[in-house]
């Protein structure tokens, strides 16, 4: 049996527009970094792991989710493959710079999308 928290995301989930769900991602992913990044400098090293690997599943989602018919498929897919490698290098070595370099990438990819969708 699903708690109230774990139903309500499931039906907010299933209610949002493409878009909406791209969003709500790129927002969680940028959470769990900035997570990561202090788990890692309190040396909290399993809940770095984790937040890291919440990132990581995200990247995977949207690697999967892409449309080979659109002319910047290719260029996504580079460029969340450049993610998934990041990710691994962190999470590996736990360093945290790592994670600060890639935020910014995650925050402008995020805005685009958010303008992009606007225009839609």
């Amino acid at each position: 049996m699903q708690n109230p928290y774990q139903k309500f995301m499931q039906q907010s989930v299933t209610t949002m527009t493409p878009s909406e769900l791209l969003l709500a991602l790129y927002d969680k992913a940028i959470i769990e970094i900035n997570k990561a990044i202090i788990f890692i400098e309190d040396n909290n090293i399993v809940r770095a792991h984790n937040s890291i690997r919440r990132v990581k599943d995200i990247v995977d989602a949207f690697t999967s989710s892409l449309k080979v018919n659109y002319e910047i498929t290719g260029n996504l897919a580079s460029l969340y493959d450049y993610f998934s490698d990041r990710l691994t290098e962190a999470n590996i070595r736990k360093d945290s710079q790592v994670l600060k370099d890639l935020l910014p990438l995650f925050t402008e990819l995020r805005d685009a999308f958010a303008e992009a969708s606007k225009s839609a």
